[in-house]
């Protein structure tokens, strides 16, 4: 497997681990899955593009 399939796996499981379903995680918003959402955008155009 290429780092870039690795990085992306990791990236898609750190975006469903920061989803607020919790209770105690309801006040953070969607601040956490943004943020990540965002940085596995960039993963995916960097990937599209063979940057990575």
């Amino acid at each position: 497997m290429s780092l870039g399939t690795i990085l992306l796996i990791i990236l898609v499981l750190a975006l469903i681990g920061a989803f607020p379903a919790w209770p105690y995680s309801s006040s953070w918003g969607y601040y956490p899955t943004g943020g990540l959402g965002l940085v596995l955008l960039i993963v995916i155009i960097l990937l599209v593009l063979g940057r990575i």
